[in-house]
């Protein structure tokens, strides 16, 4: 079943593509504390669902990345297939290879042929998860607006900037 909501969130390295947040293409989960995290998982490349989903993540990326929230998105797929599919639809958040799909095992989300279920976990600055989301059939997926919407509703947005009241007011 894997963890839930208020569990701690469990660490696994990955290597991932691009490599701009990691310049040796590890992604470590441990290392992103003080930070919220989204975990996407979804079934592989190039396939219909997953290749809107990563597309409309990327279209509305800096709506997310305004919140200081980090977005890894995880697949069983192999490192080069990512690397394709990263620089054939330009998208510069990362890919993560969960070869062999132990971190979906992990999180509870991996099927019996192996691949992972689409689903989202968002992980708070301490690593407890304070959201989950799964969609059984890898039909349908969370929107950024979705997305948007949880960490809102699970206080991980940052508090709006308070303007100063000054003697010209």
């Amino acid at each position: 079943m894997g963890p839930f909501e208020g569990d701690l969130a469990p660490d696994f390295s990955l290597d991932g593509v691009p490599p701009a947040e990691s310049p040796d293409g590890n992604y470590h989960l441990a290392a992103q504390r003080g930070r919220v995290v989204v975990l996407a998982f979804y079934p592989g490349d190039f396939t219909p669902v997953c290749t809107r989903q990563l597309a409309a993540y990327e279209a509305q990326r800096q709506e997310l990345v305004a919140t200081g929230a980090v977005l890894w998105a995880i697949s069983t797929d192999k490192l080069e297939r990512h690397e394709r599919m990263a620089k054939s639809y330009a998208l510069s958040f990362p890919l993560l290879a969960d070869e062999g799909g132990k971190v979906a095992g992990l999180y509870g989300v991996r099927t019996l042929m192996g691949t992972a279920r689409r689903a989202i976990f968002i992980i708070d600055e301490s690593g407890e998860i304070r959201f989950r989301h799964e969609d059984p059939l890898s039909l349908t997926y969370q929107s950024v607006e979705d997305l948007l919407a949880a960490l809102q509703r699970n206080g991980l947005l940052p508090a709006p900037a308070t303007r100063t009241q000054t003697q010209s007011d």
